[in-house]
């Protein structure tokens, strides 16, 4: 499964006392930085390395000030405030070959804002564990004449690193043989295997009568075997060679017709067959015997006895004819040889020859067989001397089978011996026709090859199919004998043509692949040949009738400029002076009409272009803080003609200056103490800075802007980004200090910016600042808003008094009243 997240390959050196390899980075958009953002990546490590080895640094947004790592760390991983992750001891693979991390980025407080976000490293193999072989020492044994090759016991050896890398590639070796007969190995070892085999010289050689025990020291190296500093390890291997009395040879081959002196030896092959003469006269089983001249027989009586003296003869041979005799054999060496005779592969394909193996007392029988090979001594014949006379209309297809014809010849069939060709000798100067073999039956048939002229315009779109051809083949329909391919051999040299099969068909269909140009070449003679995907039988090869031929014609068209390449690339640095010449971009017309040059998409101004020359130069101040690839169109247009034209793109890449000073990354606008301080306190800042900076990031230094404020004031450098500033005392007033700090980039020439930090000290509830508003003209302040309201207050309340009173007092009158009322009014019945 694809990994999807960035994956760095981690392994060289940087700064302050770490190490740190970075040799090559994938991923996705890192390009070669090794900072960034807080997200899922994986980094591949080397293990061994040496420990405070650095591995990426982090960056979070705040509120965020420090990270935390935690997963499987097992101690070696570490990781600062600053978001630097790092090794502080070197890794084991065979411990742990993937580790998983989490890093979360904390704020002030010790919360999580941001993560936590899977981190694994991937620890890569180095080569420091040895080869072992799994026992001390191996037993085995092996069948004299045994097939060279073919294993008969194996070694087998361990390597505990990566299996997929060359440190647990395993190489085998046999170092010693014991004993040596003559400085020739008989034994061999796979080295990828371990697997033990004979050598073709053990195959023939191993004699248990005379060494019936071999030893052998094999080694085993890691790396492949392909390094000076590979591990290695050796074991014991003893070898038992048991006796194997029969060899299974084929049968002899000799030439028929042959014309060398006779009797004629049989050449010998192969080492010989051994018949072990038994104290009993007994049968011996037939033997296919291939190309070996001498009989040897074995007798288990005691040598150099007259018990031990063999003699051997032929004692019949099948069949007889053209007659008895046909082979000879020398007495008392077994040597075959052929009689004053030459064979006919036509009187018989095989001999069956019994040959009798006797000493003083005892004999035995042995059989031989030996084939005749065919030779190429018979002339094909016509079935017809003359085929008559043919008329055609002269539209008639090109492929059509105009013609039948037929051969035969008498050698062996299906041979390459038998097998006719056919060829028009004379009649058809200008290759007109052709001639296809049916390979079965050795018919041919005549069929019309030349596919004639075609004329096309150079500007003949790609993938128009200008051109149908068509072969035959006699073989089985629908396989690979029969399906045509379609390959064009001359007259296509740029490869602008092709051809495709349509495989129910066997049609070709001849397509344009690449635009045709009647400047380069105006005439095609094409040749095409049809093929099988199938090799042909031995002895059959394609001839004329496999070819054809096509002469295409090529037009001139106007055509517009063309440029050598579809963009232009080239790098400046963004300080150039105006007038600087970047880049050079030249078209060819290919009518070889003149060309004009000009600019399309400078948006931004900076460049002109020479309309003669297609020179680039700088036009105006070149910033690559606002661009850093500066990508425009240069058209190139025909002088006269039809003033066609075309494009291609002209990309400047601007390399930087150091030409912006530093800055702080973001606004400062809520640094707070909370008044009165009850010990020194501190607040982290970051600086930025818009130039490109190198690998290792920023290394901005930090100072105050003015020595009267150092004894109330310390600014101290965290990272190449970060500073930390303190108060040196507690005795700040409750209001709002612009701190003046300078920030120098260390760049060449270096630049320092100076930046005022505002820092509030106020009061504070429950840890939130709570800032005294201040006094402007018309706005009141808070003592006297405080004495505005208690003014209002005691004026409000003294209106409700005097209100309160008089309702009162008018209330008491009301009462009088009507008391005074109900007296003078008497009651009405």
């Amino acid at each position: 499964m694809v990994n999807p997240h960035p994956v760095l390959d981690l392994s060289l050196p940087i700064v302050m006392g770490f190490h740190l390899v970075l040799s090559q980075t994938t991923g996705h958009g890192l390009e070669g930085k090794f900072s960034g953002p807080l997200k899922p990546m994986t980094f591949s490590i080397f293990e061994g390395q040496e420990p405070s080895q650095i591995i990426f640094q982090f960056k979070a947004s705040p509120p965020a000030v420090t990270f935390k790592l935690s997963g499987e760390t097992d101690g070696i991983f570490e990781i600062q405030p600053d978001g630097l992750l790092y090794h502080n001891k070197a890794l084991d693979r065979e411990t742990r070959a993937v580790h998983k991390l989490q890093v979360s980025a904390l704020d002030a407080h010790g919360n999580t804002v941001e993560g936590p976000v899977p981190i694994t490293v991937e620890v890569k193999d180095i080569n420091d564990n040895r080869p072992t072989f799994i026992q001390s020492k191996y037993e085995g044994s092996v069948r004299q004449n045994s097939r060279p090759g073919k294993p008969f016991m194996y070694v087998n050896a361990t390597d505990l690193d990566d299996p997929d890398t060359p440190n647990g590639q395993l190489f085998y070796q046999i170092v010693m043989q014991l004993p040596k007969i003559n400085n020739v190995m008989y034994f061999q070892i796979n080295n990828k295997t371990g697997e033990i085999s004979l050598t073709f010289a053990g195959s023939k050689e191993l004699d248990p009568s005379k060494n019936p025990f071999y030893n052998l020291v094999v080694s085993v190296k890691d790396m492949g075997g392909q390094t000076e500093n590979s591990f290695s390890d050796s074991t014991s291997v003893d070898i038992t060679v048991k006796e194997n009395i029969w060899k299974a040879p084929q049968p002899v081959e000799i030439v028929e017709n042959s014309t060398d002196p006779h009797p004629m030896k049989i050449t010998q092959r192969l080492s010989p067959l051994f018949i072990h003469m038994l104290p009993l006269p007994t049968s011996v089983t037939e033997a296919d015997w291939s190309g070996i001249g001498t009989l040897v027989a074995h007798d288990m009586d005691e040598e150099n006895t007259v018990n031990s003296v063999l003699h051997y003869k032929i004692v019949d041979q099948f069949p007889k004819f053209p007659k008895d005799g046909l082979f000879l054999i020398q007495s008392f060496t077994g040597l075959f040889q052929l009689a004053e005779q030459s064979l006919k592969k036509q009187d018989a394909a095989q001999y069956l020859l019994t040959v009798e193996v006797s000493d003083k007392d005892f004999h035995t029988l042995c059989q031989v067989k030996i084939n005749v090979i065919d030779i190429n001594d018979q002339i094909p014949i016509f079935e017809k001397s003359d085929y008559g006379n043919l008329t055609l209309a002269e539209d008639t297809a090109v492929g059509s089978t105009i013609l039948t014809i037929q051969a035969t010849d008498a050698d062996e069939p299906f041979t390459g011996s038998s097998k006719i060709l056919y060829r028009i000798t004379q009649g058809d100067d200008e290759g007109r026709l052709g001639i296809d073999t049916d390979p079965q039956n050795n018919t041919g048939y005549v069929i019309i090859k030349k596919y004639g002229n075609l004329t096309l315009a150079e500007d003949t779109a790609v993938g128009s199919t200008i051109l149908t051809i068509q072969a035959t083949d006699a073989d089985e329909p629908f396989t690979g004998s029969s399906k045509i391919l379609y390959r064009i051999t001359q007259g296509d040299d740029e490869g602008r043509l092709g051809v495709d099969t349509d495989p129910q068909k066997n049609t070709g269909y001849v397509i344009i692949k690449k635009p045709l140009d009647f400047e380069t070449t105006a005439i095609h003679n094409i040749v095409f040949q049809a093929e099988n995907p199938e090799p042909l039988v031995s002895g059959v090869q394609y001839n004329a009738s496999s070819f054809a031929t096509f002469t295409l014609f090529v037009t001139n068209v106007n055509e517009a400029p063309q440029f050598p390449q579809h963009i232009f690339q080239a790098k400046v640095s963004e300080d150039v002076a105006i007038g600087t010449k970047v880049g050079n971009m030249t078209a060819k017309d290919p009518e070889g009409l003149d060309i004009s040059y000009s600019l399309r998409g400078d948006t931004r101004g900076w460049l002109r272009i020479d309309p003669a020359t297609g020179e680039i130069f700088s036009a105006a101040p070149l910033d690559r803080e606002a661009e850093s690839l500066y990508r425009v169109q240069v058209v190139a247009t025909e002088v006269g003609g039809s003033s066609l034209s075309t494009a291609a793109g002209f990309n400047l890449a601007l390399t930087d200056v150091n030409d912006n000073p530093p800055r702080l990354a973001k606004e400062y606008t809520g640094l707070f103490f909370c008044h009165p301080l009850s010990a020194p306190g501190s607040h982290i800042i970051q600086a930025t800075d818009d130039d490109l900076q190198s690998f290792r990031g920023p290394q901005f230094t930090f100072a105050l802007g003015s020595e009267s404020l150092q004894n109330d004031w310390e600014i101290s450098k965290i990272n190449g980004t970060h500073a930390r500033l303190s108060t040196k005392h507690t005795r700040f007033e409750e209001r709002v200090y612009n701190v003046p700090i300078r920030i120098n980039d260390g760049g060449r020439p270096p630049l320092e910016g100076t930046v005022s930090l505002p820092v509030t000290f106020c009061s504070c509830v429950e840890g939130r600042c709570f800032r005294p508003v201040g006094h402007m003209p018309g706005i009141p302040t808070v003592g006297s808003t405080v004495g505005i309201l208690l003014t209002t207050f005691l004026v409000i309340g003294v209106i409700l008094t005097v209100v309160f009173i008089r309702m009162k007092k008018n209330k008491g009158k009301d009462n009088v009243e009507s008391a005074q009322g109900s007296e003078a009014t008497p009651l009405r019945n």
